[in-house]
């Protein structure tokens, strides 16, 4: 009796973790609108300008986020890669766990992609450092993207450290 109820227990763990295994990843591609009204911490950047957009493009092996930053006053450098398509063009992470480095504008970027247990929360890793004029810097930045169970709505906690000082925000998208 001992045996049975071990085998099924091994039986019942097994299937559990195939389904959890075959469970999708949440897919967070699309065009993103900032709602400004429910998101909080905003840098004077974001909450001034006119419109915020993440545009959102994923595949099996990666994720990319450009964003789009209409009107508003361009506080400059692009916070931590938050201005895509621009200078410093869109964040791309691989969605292996692997983290990925570039070259750009006189330093590095460093970005690194981490999955959630369950598949549902993405974390967003990006280290920008190099040299600006002389002077040495560093900004980290912290993003965890999570889709609303409509799939309607885009909720990134970001959290971060740069030369320009701490960084703690909750930045509400609504998809279009």
């Amino acid at each position: 009796m001992k045996r049975f109820v071990l085998t099924i227990s091994i039986l019942g763990a097994m299937i559990f973790a195939i389904a959890v295994s075959a469970a999708a990843s949440a897919n967070f591609a699309g065009t993103w609108r900032l709602d400004k009204d429910k998101s909080k911490g905003l840098d004077g950047r974001l909450q001034n300008a006119e419109s915020v957009q993440w545009v959102i493009t994923q595949n099996d092996k990666q994720l990319s986020i450009e964003t789009k930053i209409t009107g508003g006053q361009d506080m400059g450098g692009g916070g931590g890669g938050m201005r895509g398509g621009g200078m410093g063009g869109p964040r791309t992470y691989t969605l292996d766990g692997k983290e990925t480095t570039t070259e750009a504008q006189g330093g590095t970027s460093t970005l690194k992609a981490t999955w959630s247990s369950d598949g549902q929360a993405l974390e967003l890793v990006s280290v920008r450092a190099g040299n600006r004029n002389g002077n040495e810097f560093k900004a980290t930045t912290n993003d965890k993207l999570q889709l609303s169970g409509d799939g309607k709505v885009l909720t990134v906690k970001r959290t971060g450290d740069s030369p320009r000082g701490p960084v703690d925000a909750t930045m509400v998208f609504n998809k279009q």
